[in-house]
């Protein structure tokens, strides 16, 4: 029902890194074939478009398996890893010991957790990386007296308003800023002050929830669930060994490795999971486990992944069908071109609602980036808006909608891993979600306002 249609793309340098990137007013609509053999089994013309087929429909899902292959080893290998570290007990230990410090405060414990994941996330862009932590978010969580959902929002919450407010997260405001030629973090004070008042509304939200529940269990969200992790996250206390300190110091200083790597080498996903790779082979050694034992725990991580793993590949079969069906540069052209009979103000705004939207259909920032920012440039341009609001529309659109979208693999990941449902999540979430947004609107508007 949605019309065809493309623009040319060249390649263009970003730090190094060749990207391809839509020309702007070459957008041209693409004629549908429509068949009966079509929309059984797919029938492609040359020069025509054609509708996602009923077979198509099917195969986007290992399609989208397969183009999500590298989060899915990775979401396979942590929970292998993880799951040999918590055999050898360690976890168990330090676990034991931020209770027993923090028994009295579990509010500040939680404090410093959001604190860290939010600084993490806006500085340096941090977020499949904290994927490994969701076990021992929630075991901290069940401990300190709170329900499933608590645990998972201790990260994604934090994670998602850092992302979002983009200090100098490098895959989000960096690359746009590129694209729109400003200089590298200019802007940032309208940024920092926007991260101050979202990381305050969201740490509020988070706490006002886990009270609610702590108080009555019967107001959760997920009230019917017995929270049960499962006999390898079941805590009881033992004696710290030398075997214990040595295994959390190799991760430790590894994991430290790996996001320095991500940092400064450009490592992805696939160099990530070979990095955790070897976290599980050195507590192995470490530990003196026998090859029968580390098989057996290794292999009931894998068992715990394989549902979050599906997840992530159903997820991505909804971006496969928008590209075979070749829909989202009509979005995109037909969105830019409403947007330039708009008022300035509106315009702005709109701006914002167009990046949250096409956010479901291209969930990858700097995916996001080389698509829209190329042709969002010259229309705030033409409109008047400086580019660095049209920057700033797009890493809150891109960033806050990450919360609601199922095609966010991130996400779904964790929400997998976690034993969230979907649509609970949504429900916890999608409160705060409008009240960021609306943060965002206002910021806008204040952006536009000064001539930010």
């Amino acid at each position: 029902m949605v019309p065809s249609g493309s623009y040319e793309r060249t390649t263009e340098n970003f730090h190094n890194i060749q990207r391809t990137v839509a020309i702007p007013g070459t957008y041209k609509e693409i004629p549908k074939h429509y068949s009966f053999k079509g929309l059984i089994l797919g029938d492609d013309v040359p020069g025509e478009a054609s509708p996602t087929s009923l077979l198509g429909l099917f195969s986007s899902i290992p399609k989208g398996m397969n183009q999500a292959a590298p989060l899915i080893f990775f979401i396979f290998i942590i929970g292998a890893v993880f799951n040999l570290i918590q055999h050898t007990g360690t976890i168990n230990v330090f676990i034991f010991y931020l209770l027993k410090k923090f028994r009295e405060s579990p509010v500040l414990l939680t404090f410093i957790l959001y604190t860290g994941f939010a600084l993490a996330a806006t500085f340096l862009g941090m977020g499949a990386e904290f994927i490994p932590l969701i076990p021992i978010l929630l075991i901290l969580s069940k401990e300190m007296g709170y329900d499933r959902l608590f645990g998972v929002s201790l990260l994604l919450i934090p994670e998602g308003i850092g992302w979002s407010t983009a200090i100098t997260n490098p895959f989000t405001v960096q690359i746009a800023q590129q694209i729109a030629e400003l200089p590298m973090g200019s802007g940032i004070l309208l940024r920092i002050v926007m991260f101050l008042i979202c990381f305050t509304i969201g740490f509020v939200f988070l706490m006002r929830y886990g009270k609610k529940v702590k108080k009555d269990r019967a107001k959760s969200i997920m009230p019917d669930d017995p929270f049960i992790l499962g006999k390898e996250s079941t805590l009881h206390e033992i004696p710290f060994t030398k075997k214990h300190f040595w295994i959390a110091v190799s991760s430790l200083v590894l994991f430290g490795l790996i996001l320095f790597a991500v940092q400064t080498m450009g490592w992805g996903l696939i160099e990530m999971t070979g990095g955790f790779f070897t976290v599980g082979l050195l507590t192995i050694l470490i530990s003196g486990m026998s090859g029968n034992e580390s098989m057996k725990a290794f292999i009931r991580g894998l068992e715990i992944m394989i549902v979050p793993a599906l997840i992530v590949g159903f997820a991505r079969g909804i971006q496969v069908v928008m590209q075979e069906g070749q829909i989202i540069d009509t979005l995109l052209f037909h969105t830019a071109t409403m947007l330039s009979e708009m008022p300035k103000l509106f315009a702005v705004e709109g701006m914002y609602v167009f990046q949250t939207l096409m956010n479901f259909f291209i969930p990858s920032a700097s995916g996001q980036a080389m698509v829209s920012m190329p042709l969002m440039v010259p229309l705030a341009d033409l409109l008047g808006i400086t580019r660095q609001t049209a920057v700033l529309a797009f890493i809150s659109g891109d960033g806050f909608s990450n919360m609601v979208i199922p095609t966010n693999g991130v996400l779904m990941a964790i929400i997998g891993i976690a034993l969230v449902p979907f649509e609970k999540w949504f429900k916890f979430v999608f409160p705060l979600f409008l009240i960021l947004s609306l943060v965002a609107a206002i910021f806008l508007v204040i952006a536009d306002f000064i001539g930010y």
